[in-house]
């Protein structure tokens, strides 16, 4: 008899500890921003994603032996509006938790309105999607690395919710568009692959039309052209005397070798074309070139023993 009545002793505890274990938490708290805490300003609450509860909240949790990391989802009733936070410190006043401004703003909440937290489990996510609210973020120069940094302060996030970043004493606020395997994720030791929409008001750049280039009009070649045909002038000298035979020579036009491609090239053969000046005599008649043909001068001649 002592045997069955330990016995239902028992399973009346284990069925009591199994309901605890259970029960989430779950208390309804006074909501402020960070600003309204006494004491130190905690700047760095405001650019996370964690709040702080008041003592009594911690032992309750212990009792109920809820697991960690502690995330929370945060209630509006007023607004019907539910976003998910980590928890910080537990050092507020009692009935009271401290919270973001971003998050305060998203719960459409007013100072010392009433909130529901309660304790919950969320998935660990693989996949996020934010849509920068300004086109002053494409100004950052490695935003994936910025935003890996910054998303260390936060615990989770949820689709909908408009954070706030702060880099290099600038405020950036980003909207979650889209979150994978859930609505609400945990980024708490997860792989987490990030990807951007554009900005709201960022206009893309338009590619200006190509110039379009005239075209060369075709060169025009006269066929009594001759290049460099002029005569060439000095200062300081005596003219010469114009002589019939100079005249005759110079009343007959210059052969001109035009240069071009040779059309009978054959392997092996290299030909170099050259002018070859053709002179004229006093009585009309063309004498050919002949090469070596110069006799030599010398300045100084030798002396005659």
């Amino acid at each position: 008899h002592y045997f069955i009545q330990s016995n239902l002793r028992y399973r009346m505890f284990a069925r009591i500890f199994e309901n605890m274990a259970e029960m989430p938490f779950e208390h309804d708290y006074k909501c402020y921003p960070v600003s309204f805490m006494s004491g130190d300003a905690r700047h760095d609450v405001d650019t996370g994603g964690k709040i702080i509860m008041p003592p009594s909240a911690l032992d309750s949790v212990t009792r109920l032996n809820i697991p960690y990391p502690l995330l929370f989802s945060l209630h509006n009733p007023v607004s019907n509006r539910t976003t998910h936070c980590g928890v910080l410190e537990f050092v507020a006043e009692e009935g009271r938790i401290y919270i973001p401004y971003w998050m305060f703003r998203n719960l459409c909440l007013q100072e010392g309105q009433r909130v529901t937290v309660k304790s919950g489990n969320l998935p660990k996510g693989t996949f996020v999607k934010f849509q920068p609210q300004s086109p002053e973020f494409i100004d950052i120069h490695n935003p994936k690395a910025v935003l890996e940094r910054v998303l260390r302060k936060f615990a989770c996030l949820t689709k909908g919710d408009t954070i706030s970043l702060n880099y290099n004493n600038h405020e950036y606020e980003m909207c979650v568009l889209e979150c994978r395997p859930a609505d609400a994720i945990s980024i708490i030791e997860c792989d987490l692959n990030v990807d951007f929409a554009p900005p709201i008001g960022y206009v893309p750049p338009t590619q200006a039309a190509p110039a379009e280039v005239d075209e060369p009009a075709p060169m025009v070649v006269d066929a009594a052209f001759s290049a460099f045909t002029g005569e060439g002038k000095v200062l300081g000298r005596r003219k010469k005397k114009a002589t019939a035979g100079g005249e005759a020579a110079g009343a007959g036009a210059p052969n001109v070798i035009v240069r071009g491609p040779d059309l009978d090239f054959k392997i092996g053969k290299i030909v170099f074309t050259r002018a070859i000046p053709v002179v004229h005599t006093a009585n009309g008649s063309e004498v050919g070139f002949e090469a070596f043909a110069g006799a030599g001068n010398t300045i100084k001649q030798k002396r005659k023993k």
